[in-house]
């Protein structure tokens, strides 16, 4: 039992410290050291790699868990919003779509952008690099098909292939679907594992500051200033593309939809903007976007199945972050990867990245898996990443947080349950919405997100309403 618990139930509820700032700002701080290091004492940065590698190492031990645990549970999810009917039909086709539209134009940017180009990452590591080369060369594609196939039910989960892992995880998925009711005790017990395994993940991202100091401090010692370039570069670019992403494509989107500016509804959620900033998660915000998009005109029942559903299944920025990475990553390493490579990777993020809703770390191991699945000797390159991970979390979070606001809206348009009239008094503040209790006059004292009890989903969305409530134990920032 928590101590949160023990004290909840002793009669006085000591809040728990947060202490995920304190990692932020260990991140940050590693990363500047890192690049001090590489600079004064390049020999000595370069032999900092281990620090990286070590770091990267235990991210790539929990790539097998993080995407099995996720994508039985993910299949689960989508089973039951397709009972909801046609709110839970159209909003998994809005989310599948948008999320591959973002996962093209993260490959777009990172092919027009180049960031990593120039860095040669790879003479440093060419001894690692030829040997895991030689050993994956000369697959044909019926060998590379048969691969897929693990030895047994349970060897894909330690074998280190992710294609085995994604497959089995697909297999038991479906399997539990046709079980019915009776899988539910499975389920039960593979969303206890996830919860384990997201533990570990969450105990093993303290040790991202070392991995970063490490990682940073080997390539600016290797590279000098172009490592600096490459980084700002790739930085500002995932930036730009989430902000054009935002305004440009969701807000025509937004407006041929429904009519609504994506500046008022943007204006409108301010408050869980800053929220979001001052945390690097979107999920402190979703009991406010719950109770705000029903506040804006749109019908508890589609609030109830989008908001929840999008938290899992429509990360926008996560998926422009992720296929940015990777080609960063190859580029970097002098291993760019092929339309073909890309186009698989493509795939692959769209099933995994479902992996990464809101959980501490998954998105980084979603990235990994990628990367091992097509080029194991690009799984190096994640520790570079990592030194710039906590700078890019905002946007990751703000974009999928926008994503979300914006998809509700159009979702209950398309099934007439969004009154026009009323969003236009709330953005002209004719109707503000109460800030101290969250509820209309006219509404029932339920609790705004009782009505998402239907999504055995994810568990960012339960945790949420912990954390909204002061009860759930803490854990490092998540995006």
């Amino acid at each position: 039992m928590s101590d949160s618990a023990v004290a909840t139930q002793a009669g006085a509820p000591p809040r728990k410290r947060d202490r995920s700032h304190w990692l932020y700002i260990a991140v940050i701080i590693a990363v500047l050291a890192g690049i001090a290091v590489g600079f004064l004492w390049p020999s000595f940065g370069i032999a900092l790699r281990p620090l990286g590698t070590g770091f990267v190492n235990l991210v790539r031990m929990m790539i097998s868990p993080v995407i099995f645990c996720t994508i039985v549970l993910g299949v689960g999810s989508i089973r039951k919003a397709a009972t909801v009917g046609k709110v839970g039909g159209l909003a998994l086709g809005y989310f599948l779509v948008m999320s591959t539209i973002a996962l093209i134009i993260g490959l777009v940017v990172g092919n027009l952008l180049e960031p990593g180009a120039g860095l040669h990452l790879s003479e440093t590591q060419a001894q690692a690099g030829a040997a895991q080369a030689k050993a994956g060369a000369a697959e044909s594609t019926t060998d590379f098909l048969l691969t897929i196939i693990p030895t047994t039910l349970f060897s894909a989960l330690t074998s280190g292939v992710v294609l085995q892992t994604l497959f089995v995880a697909l297999l038991v998925g479906f399997a539990l679907q046709a079980l019915g009711p009776r899988g539910e005790a499975i389920l039960r017990g593979v969303k206890h594992l996830e919860r384990l395994v997201f533990r570990v993940m969450a105990m093993i991202m303290w040790l991202a500051p070392i991995g970063a100091f490490g990682a940073i401090a080997a390539v600016v010692g290797a590279t000098g200033w172009k490592a600096l370039v490459a980084l700002g570069q790739v930085m500002a670019g995932f930036y730009i593309t989430c902000l054009l992403f935002v305004i440009v494509l969701l807000g025509l989107l937004l407006r041929a939809t429904t009519g609504v500016s994506i500046f008022q509804l943007l204006n409108y959620l301010k408050r869980e903007f800053l929220l979001i900033v001052s945390t690097s998660s979107s999920e402190v915000a979703l009991p406010r976007l719950i109770a705000k998009m029903e506040h804006l005109g749109v019908s508890r029942s589609v609030v109830g199945i989008t908001v929840p559903t999008g938290y899992s299944f429509n990360l926008d920025g996560t998926a422009i972050y992720l296929t940015m990475a990777s080609i960063f990553i190859a580029d970097a390493l002098d291993k760019p990867l092929s339309i073909s490579e890309q186009i698989s990777l493509l795939v692959f993020m769209i099933i995994a990245s479902k992996g990464a809703a809101g959980v501490t770390g998954a998105g980084l191991a979603v990235l990994a898996g990628g990367l091992q699945a097509h080029e194991p000797d690009l799984v190096e390159g994640v520790g570079l990443v990592v030194g710039i991970d906590r700078f890019m979390s905002e946007a990751r979070a703000l974009t999928n947080f926008a994503g979300n606001a914006v998809a509700t809206v159009i979702i209950g348009k398309w099934v007439g349950e969004f009154d026009q009239a009323r969003a236009t008094r709330v953005f002209h503040n004719e109707e503000p919405f109460d800030e101290t209790t969250m509820l209309d006059d006219d509404e029932p004292s339920a609790p705004p997100s009782s009505e998402a009890a239907w999504a055995g989903s994810s568990e960012p969305h339960h945790a949420d309403a912990e954390v909204a409530a002061g009860r759930a134990e803490t854990t490092p920032p998540r995006a």
